[in-house]
């Protein structure tokens, strides 16, 4: 009978459930509302039937599931699977959720913080295979991270390595992050469209959407471009503050990277280069997410993959 782990994506929008092996085949997926503004409760109870119906599905195909792995934001205990109020899930507050889990279901279960889950994504599966030091940049609705070092995931004394969204990049600018001048607020999905209206008012008022200015920049007009060019230099200028700091082999960006490709990584590339000493940046390649929009799938299966190659 073929192994398989459940990998459990959870997010403030959407949550998904996938099956898979441990050389991240996707076997089954399925999608979910989180309707996280409802609270734990019944987000956990929508998640346990979600999970159900994947064990059951796996059984009755002649699977076997060895684990269940789950990839969520933080802050959390990771070693303990406890979830400390995340600001996209409220009412997770404390939240024993792998001790939940394998309560319920009877199988070992492994948590990660969903930037580290990315980095180990494209680590094993992805751009960065074969590589030896990575830094994984989730991009989307925040900036977060995950870093492997010498071949190792480096998850810091107290499992916040990786909240690079919280450098101050700046003396002042939108708050966000719980700080004014955070790169989050520079550098993240919501950074498009705070910069379109900043920079062209009389286009575009202070409710514009990243998604217009995106799919604009994508079709060639101009002033997109420009927009998505300012936030590449702004992307590049944390890069360059990492680069100096980790001297990784590569940088690997999700999500708007993705979207974007080289309309945004350009100018980062750009900014990384004049601003890093030049052996960094002489090493450092910045690269979209390889896996595209099956990242969160292959995440989400990454905690119990790593989890049961270290075992």
């Amino acid at each position: 009978m073929t192994a398989t782990i459940i990998g459990l994506d959870i997010g403030g929008t959407k949550t998904a459930i996938v099956e898979g092996t441990r050389n991240a085949r996707i076997l089954h997926k399925t999608r979910h509302a989180s309707e996280a503004q409802q609270g734990f409760e019944p987000m956990f109870a929508r998640l346990c039937a979600a999970t159900q119906e994947a064990l059951e599905g796996a059984r009755a195909a002649g699977r076997t599931v060895e684990a269940l792995s789950v990839s969520i934001g933080g802050p959390l205990d990771i070693s303990n699977g406890i979830i400390y109020s995340p600001p996209h899930l409220p009412g997770w507050d404390a939240i024993p959720l792998k001790q939940l889990l394998s309560e319920r279901f009877g199988l070992p279960v492994y948590v990660e913080h969903d930037g580290n889950a990315g980095a180990l994504a494209e680590w094993r599966f992805g751009a960065g295979v074969g590589v030896h030091s990575l830094v994984f940049l989730t991009m989307g609705t925040g900036l977060g991270g995950g870093i492997i070092v010498n071949d190792r995931l480096w998850r810091g004394a107290s499992d916040l390595a990786g909240e690079v969204g919280h450098m101050r990049i700046a003396p002042d600018g939108p708050l966000v992050y719980g700080k004014r001048g955070s790169w989050e607020g520079y550098a993240a999905g919501p950074a498009f469209a705070v910069q379109a209206h900043a920079m062209f008012p009389a286009r575009w008022s202070a409710d514009v959407g990243t998604p217009e200015i995106t799919a604009l920049a994508l079709a060639g007009d101009a002033e997109a471009l420009a927009v998505v060019s300012c936030v590449g230099e702004w992307l590049g200028r944390g890069l360059a503050v990492i680069a100096d700091l980790i001297n990784p082999e590569m940088i690997v960006v999700g999500s708007m990277g993705v979207r974007l490709g080289d309309l945004l990584l350009d100018p980062a590339r750009r900014v990384l280069a004049e601003e890093t000493l030049p052996g960094t940046a002489a090493v450092c390649r910045v690269l979209p997410a390889a896996l595209g929009d099956r990242i969160g799938d292959v995440a989400a299966l990454c905690a119990a993959i790593e989890g049961l190659h270290a075992g």
